[in-house]
Formats: structure tokens, C-alpha cells, sequence
């Protein structure tokens, strides 16, 4: 999905953006840290990801490829809590 810059405040990391349907979606500062981008400018295109509730997961540059999703380790893979692991 892309959007549009609204306003991004270097000092911070956070800002928000314009998507398609001229609806305001904001970030904060660990989604731009996360990008590896060093400034956004206001009317630049971006690429981003969204979670079902609508928040912004990943943010790029609309030329560049979205970071890779996580996804989670099965059950049987997932670290034991401390107590569990005999710690």
C-alpha cells in the first residue's frame, strides 16, 4: 500500500500520512527508526504496511521494498519462559 508524507518531525521520528483516501494514518518513532530512513519530506510517496487494526507496521521509500515481515516461531520452536527452562 502507498501514501503520501503529511508531516514528519525529524526531532521526534514521528509524523503521519495521507493514504489514497485522503484519511490520516500516524507513526511513531520506532516505525521510521525501523525504516533506515534519515529524513521524510512532506508530498513524498511511500510504500507502508498496516495491521488489521490499522496501525502502521513498516514504512519505506515507495521505490524500495518493504522490510520483511517477522513471522512468529511455532510453538514448539518459541523460547521456554526462565521458570520453564530450569533457570
Amino acid at each position: 500500500m502507498q501514501a503520501t508524507v503529511r508531516e514528519f518531525d525529524p526531532g521526534t521520528g514521528s509524523g503521519s500520512v495521507f493514504l489514497d483516501d485522503g484519511s490520516v494514518c500516524p507513526f511513531g518513532p520506532d516505525i521510521f527508526a525501523a525504516s533506515g530512513l534519515r529524513l521524510l519530506r512532506r508530498g513524498q510517496r511511500v510504500a507502508i504496511r498496516r495491521a488489521p487494526s490499522g496501525a502502521i507496521t513498516a514504512l519505506a521509500l515507495a521505490t524500495l521494498p518493504l522490510p520483511a515481515e517477522e513471522a512468529p516461531l511455532p510453538a514448539e520452536e518459541a523460547p521456554l519462559p526462565a521458570e520453564e527452562a530450569g533457570a
